[in-house]
């Protein structure tokens, strides 16, 4: 169940540091702490031990610096939470990072959703901690602006209407975030259990074995043996490639009746 989640702390606050709109602490930190080194670290420790060990005391430990030093940048966990989903989301660039593929055409959209889909994706992987945070009211930084700015921009030769480019946006990125949260939650179900995927199936197949034999489920007894065998990753790229085919037909059909008319 998730517990965590955007805008939980005192919202003027959390905009004003995402916005660096806050007043620089005039006495006692310590030489050399920044917010930035702050928000770094935070995303280091929920990357390394999971949300739930994240605190203002686990995050002062990391730095090397007394806990209250901390509370003069930030007020709390859950503003702290809310600059770190800013600051992972990463600065919108032209140029691909090293070994990534190069950049799509301005008017390819469906290239557009794709990198977006793959780079939160690669995201959700990198930070897990990341899609299992409530984002329903997230609080729109820096990072999160710019790069919604870009996209919905590269969407333009789409013809669609500025309601239908960001629904597009919000379509992509539920799924993903949506198999990246199973992804996840498969990975921490291993660790908390000790017990692989494998194993897991394993345990119950000896039931479901007779119960395929019972009789009783025809269709699933039919099914092929490797039905079953698929990964997360395997969802995500058939899942990613009929979504966007689904849009496809929504574009084309927008540009048909811009031509009729």
């Amino acid at each position: 169940m998730t517990t965590d989640y955007s805008g939980g702390g005192d919202v003027s606050k959390s905009l004003e540091l995402l916005w660096g709109m806050q007043q620089r602490p005039t006495r006692g930190p310590k030489p050399g702490l920044t917010l930035e080194r702050i928000v770094e670290a935070a995303v280091a420790v929920a990357d390394a031990e999971g949300l739930a060990a994240l605190s203002m005391r686990r995050v002062a430990a990391h730095l090397g610096v007394g806990t209250m030093s901390l509370y003069r940048y930030v007020p709390g966990k859950a503003e702290l939470l809310d600059l770190m989903l800013d600051h992972v989301a990463g600065p919108v660039t032209e140029e691909p990072a090293a070994g990534e593929p190069a950049r799509a055409e301005p008017g390819d959209w469906r290239a557009a959703l794709e990198e977006m889909a793959r780079g939160v994706w690669r995201m959700c992987l990198d930070h897990p901690w990341y899609p299992l945070v409530d984002q329903v009211r997230p609080l729109l930084g820096p990072n999160n602006m710019a790069g919604m700015d870009a996209l919905i921009r590269r969407l333009q030769p789409t013809g669609l209407g500025d309601r239908e480019r960001v629904l597009m946006i919000s379509v992509v990125d539920g799924f993903v975030s949506a198999v990246a949260r199973s992804q996840v939650n498969a990975m921490q179900a291993e660790q908390r259990t000790g017990i692989t995927e494998e194993e897991f199936w394993a345990a119950q197949e000896p039931v479901l074995i007779k119960m395929m034999e019972s009789g009783r489920f025809p269709t699933l007894a039919a099914l092929h043996e490797n039905t079953f065998t698929f990964t997360y990753e395997d969802v995500f790229e058939f899942g990613l490639k009929v979504v966007l085919d689904g849009l496809a037909v929504v574009v084309e059909g927008a540009g048909r009746a811009r031509t009729s008319d």
